[in-house]
């Protein structure tokens, strides 16, 4: 028999037992999109919290602090990493202790004196305003926390001016001058703090150590490398990479829990299409009693019933698709309406990479060729003769 005609034999129960056949096909549909749904917001949460901390520079940045044998991070220090091999550019990050008056309020605030690369090296992302620029150092970035501090809105504070009186490096509030910011930009941090460009501090600061050290690599082949020679000259030295590999392995172990749940769906479904095709085979008994008297080959019936379960489990897998995809949009744009009126961001829960929705589909006709390979063995074992006389 050909493969024309087996096809045509397998897709003969789409018209003859339409219901019964849909309903089994739903049922595997079901089962996918259960599993496409859970496993797609496990991506979903890691690839929005992974945008969220960091940027494509912020994977190549290494974090320099001092340490036990370096207790501080000169200038000098600086131009001695910038020379190791590796090393593409270095954002000097100077910490100090500030008050901040607005509107007559005042508040204590850690005060972060960067350059203009520093927010790209760090991961942050400026949520409303702009970032430095060169040509302006008057500029202020502030934290969310900070306008809570203030009882503003964050976007409120947006514009406004504010007053840093700068204390000494040990952290003595003893003032030793203040400058006028405008407040250019927002970043969501829970910590109260206000970045502002380095040039600013010139009139009131010789710097004589950094606070900690923003080292950018060449790339991601030189990452390990610069980071052991950096190490190497007495400074501790961690990468953002640490955290993201680390959260990788915590997110693979939640997508395998939320895919356990959707496989106990998918199990069922497989179940009821196994049911289905018992069934087919009793009802087709005397048919294929017929097939075989007339010369139809064991190879044929097997074929016949395998086509049958197989088609039947990528359907189920085609409607899996379209239930995991539209049920993954209406809830995302329900979740974000909500999140709106509550005064939040909007995000994307869910994350449907192209390669796992073909092996879901993959995956959904495995399960319906490995379903009727059993029936179809049995129907392809049967006995003409036994079959003629099935009632």
């Amino acid at each position: 028999m050909g493969f024309w005609n087996l096809l045509k034999f397998s897709t003969r129960m789409f018209k003859v037992r339409t219901s019964r056949t849909f309903l089994t096909i739903l049922g595997m549909g079901v089962g996918i999109g259960a599993i496409l749904f859970l496993v797609a917001l496990g991506f979903g949460i890691q690839k929005t919290l992974l945008e969220t901390i960091t940027t494509a520079d912020a994977l190549l940045t290494l974090d320099v602090y001092p340490s036990e044998f370096k207790k501080d991070i000169s200038p000098e220090d600086m131009l001695n990493i910038k020379r190791i091999p590796g090393a593409d550019f270095i954002s000097p990050v100077l910490e100090i202790v500030g008050r901040l008056k607005y509107r007559g309020l005042v508040a204590e605030a850690k005060i972060v004196a960067v350059d203009e690369n520093f927010l790209n090296l760090e991961g942050l992302k400026v949520l409303q305003g702009e970032k430095f620029s060169s040509h302006n150092t008057g500029g202020a970035i502030i934290s969310s926390a900070l306008a809570k501090v203030f009882e503003k809105t964050p976007d409120a504070m947006l514009g406004e001016n504010i007053t840093i009186s700068f204390a000494k490096n040990d952290g003595n509030l003893e003032e030793k001058g203040e400058a006028d910011y405008k407040i250019i930009g927002l970043v969501d941090k829970k910590d109260v703090m206000v970045y502002v460009n380095q040039k600013s501090l010139n009139d009131f600061f010789s710097v004589f150590a950094y606070s900690r050290l923003k080292v950018k690599s060449v790339s991601s082949q030189a990452l390990d490398d610069l980071r052991s020679r950096i190490a190497g000259q007495g400074f501790m030295v961690s990468a953002l990479t640490d955290i993201i590999n680390q959260a990788e392995k915590t997110f693979q172990v939640v997508r395998i829990i939320l895919g356990f749940f959707g496989a106990i769906a998918l199990i069922v479904s497989a179940i009821g299409m196994f049911n289905t095709m018992v069934v087919t085979l009793l009802e087709r008994t005397e048919e294929i009693g017929i097939m075989k008297s007339i010369g139809a080959s064991d190879h044929d019936i097997l074929w016949m019933f395998v086509f049958e379960s197989t088609i039947m489990g990528f359907l189920g897998g085609i409607i899996g698709l379209a239930l995991g995809l539209s049920g993954g949009i209406i809830f995302n744009l329900l979740f974000n309406f909500f999140a709106q009126r509550m005064g939040g961001y909007a995000i994307s829960l869910f994350y449907f990479p192209g390669w796992f929705l073909l092996s879901i589909l993959a995956v959904a006709t495995l399960v319906g060729f490995f379903t009727g390979l059993i029936p179809a063995r049995e129907a392809s074992k049967t006995d003409p003769l036994e079959a003629l006389r099935y009632k």
